[in-house]
């Protein structure tokens, strides 16, 4: 039993002082707070009693895997994580497509020597997942994927044949347990596909009653124009529609998050189903070689390296990134000064973390870091604006994600702090969102998009993913230099009914298991 802590229940109602009472993995009863002395108690006298929070964003796909404590999420009251994101991931895949998917995702996720490999499926995924983690996951199948598996890494329409088996593999990956399509249209190969393509496939998403996470075609020039040809997508297909950290970056964008705001409430007066997360930091991270115009990315990883050996491929890489604005780049010419190395796979470049591209040398040094290191090194953009991430905490869709990558010597802080930034900076520091209003954000309304049942609320007979923390003192403490530092300020998160953190520390329970959805 948690005792005499204050109730805020997901719903977004005022919190309320209760007991709750957990049994065989969910909650048994809710009833009015009293000085209980029987039985095993937790006291909540001071404390806020939440429901378990849902990370709409992350990449733990393979950190769950050789991991399964999973402290950086755990700790942070993250009881259930939505994986698959950017359209890029590791089921579905094949044979063929598995070793340059592992090449391409090496500075998201590592890729850890040893590691059974053995599943192609989502279902096989999910199935791995089930052996044991802290906490709960859900999957959405990459678009990515599925377009290396049937098209390649080339830039061109499908066939109607390949279209065909492009929908049955998102159908089947569905049928799995996923919970609907992702898409980062700035990565190859999905930033090769066109709006007809995406709406073929959504349909078929929307046929499943999923919803459709993207990554979408610029968060810098071309913005707007962007999220605005997503809508229009959701408008076509008739399917749910999910923005993945969604904010407007770079100086051409500076003060235009309203902009966003009233584009999405648009929508939402056509009866359009639009939501969006975000993370509470200025600064973005990604690989390097995500700077790299799209066609340098045609081919696979071995044909970008090929092209930046080759001078005239690099003289024209060039031309792009530092003058015209990549594709890659969002449409913004590079500025070295805010790349930022945070993670090397190659030991020998060690040396590289923590400086700007300005400072080893600007495009040539680029060239030569995605070459020594495979493609494998992780960069911070300093490139995001305090006033956008406000307003876009102002739409009514907003839900929360982490974006968090776990892998690199100073991977971003947001992987460790961004539910306890949340609930330390900006509901009590900054006011700008009540406590129940922030925590419906990352729990019910969250379940709900996901169509997630018995999880969410506190309600009896639904799960207990719990999360109890102090409202005073909640706060993230990682930081750019030290970006593995456990918050404070939560001292119990419990997972499928089961203590996971106990006064502040890992129990090294393992509840958590794939959600599959209905």
């Amino acid at each position: 039993m948690v005792r005499g802590a204050t109730v805020v229940d997901g719903g977004g109602g005022a919190g309320y002082r209760a007991d709750i009472t957990i049994d065989d993995a969910r909650i048994a009863a809710i009833t009015p707070a009293r000085a209980t002395t029987s039985g095993r108690r937790i006291d909540g006298d001071g404390l806020v009693l939440a429901p378990g929070f849902v990370d709409m964003h992350a990449h733990s796909e393979l950190a769950l895997l050789v991991d399964p404590a999973h402290l950086a999420k755990v700790s942070q009251g993250v009881t259930c994580e939505v994986l698959g994101q950017d359209g890029l991931s590791y089921a579905p895949v094949d044979d063929a497509v598995l070793t340059p998917i592992r090449q391409q995702l090496a500075g998201w996720h590592g890729d850890p020597p040893g590691l059974d490999w053995s599943w192609r499926s989502v279902a096989g995924y999910l199935d791995r997942l089930d052996a044991g983690i802290a906490v709960n996951a859900c999957y959405l199948v990459p678009q990515g994927n599925v377009r290396a598996m049937v098209v390649g890494w080339d830039d061109r329409a499908p066939s109607g044949t390949e279209m065909d088996r492009m929908c049955a593999l998102v159908a089947t990956g569905l049928a799995e347990g996923a919970f609907g399509l992702s898409a980062g249209l700035t990565y190859p190969p999905g930033m090769y596909a066109g709006t007809a393509e995406l709406v073929e496939l959504c349909r078929v998403v929307a046929g499943f009653n999923g919803l459709f996470a993207v990554h979408h075609r610029s968060y810098g020039a071309g913005a707007l124009a962007a999220y605005a040809e997503m809508v229009d997508l959701s408008r076509r297909s008739g399917c749910a529609l999910h923005f993945a950290h969604a904010t407007l970056n770079f100086p051409v964008n500076a003060g235009r998050g309203g902009e966003l705001v009233a584009l999405l409430d648009t929508a939402g007066e056509e009866g359009l189903d639009v939501t969006l997360d975000s993370y509470p930091y200025l600064v973005s991270s990604t690989t390097l070689a995500s700077l790299l115009p799209s066609w340098a990315a045609t081919g696979g990883p071995d044909a970008t390296l090929a092209r930046l050996a080759d001078p005239t491929d690099r003289e024209r890489i060039r031309v792009d990134v530092c003058e015209r604005g990549s594709d890659g780049n969002h449409g913004v010419p590079v500025d070295w000064a805010t790349i930022t190395i945070s993670g090397v796979r190659e030991s020998a470049l060690a040396g590289r973390v923590g400086r700007t591209m300005a400072a080893l040398g600007g495009f040539d040094a680029f060239v030569d870091l995605l070459v020594a290191d495979r493609l494998g090194t992780t960069i911070m953009v300093h490139a995001g604006h305090e006033e956008n991430v406000r307003a876009v905490l102002r739409y009514g869709g907003h839900l929360v994600g982490s974006d968090g990558l776990l892998v690199g010597a100073r991977p971003h802080p947001r992987a460790w702090g961004t539910f306890p930034r949340y609930l330390g900076h900006y509901v009590r520091d900054l006011g700008l969102l009540t406590v129940e209003e922030c925590v419906a954000r990352m729990t019910g309304r969250a379940a709900r998009r996901l169509g997630l049942r018995g999880r969410g609320f506190i309600r009896v007979g639904y799960a207990a993913d719990l999360v109890l923390f102090d409202p005073v003192t909640v706060a993230d403490t990682a930081t750019y230099e030290s970006p593995r530092r456990q918050c404070t300020g939560i001292p119990y998160v419990f997972v499928n009914g089961v203590a996971v953190i106990a006064d502040g520390r890992h129990t090294g329970a393992l509840p958590g298991r794939a959600l599959r959805r209905a």
